[in-house]
């Protein structure tokens, strides 16, 4: 089985940023992207989600790696400084890598 060598950008944040990360996602070189609604509790407190100001997101993209890293870098950029936002990398192997 050939596996293809790939980046996992993670990016925990609030929901109302969804639309305007999915745009940014594909413009600077991801094929797609997953969405979940999640919950947890961080340095900036709780986020349950039981209203729609209170929700987050996880956002997985896997792409290459300078497409990654540029992602993260203009994510952090423009939203770091005022919201709840959580960005890490996972090395991840594909099957089918023009997915990617």
């Amino acid at each position: 089985m050939i596996k293809h060598p790939k980046k996992l950008l993670v990016i925990i944040t609030e929901a109302s940023l969804e639309n305007a990360l999915a745009e940014q996602v594909k413009a600077l070189g991801a094929q797609g992207y997953t969405v979940h609604y999640v919950r947890g509790e961080g340095s900036t407190g709780a986020r349950e989600g039981t209203w729609e100001a209170d929700r987050t997101i996880e956002m997985k993209v896997i792409c290459d790696e300078a497409v990654a890293d540029q992602i993260a870098q203009t994510v952090l950029a423009r939203y770091g400084a005022n919201y709840a936002l959580t960005l890490f990398f996972s090395d991840v192997a594909v099957l089918r890598a023009s997915k990617y």
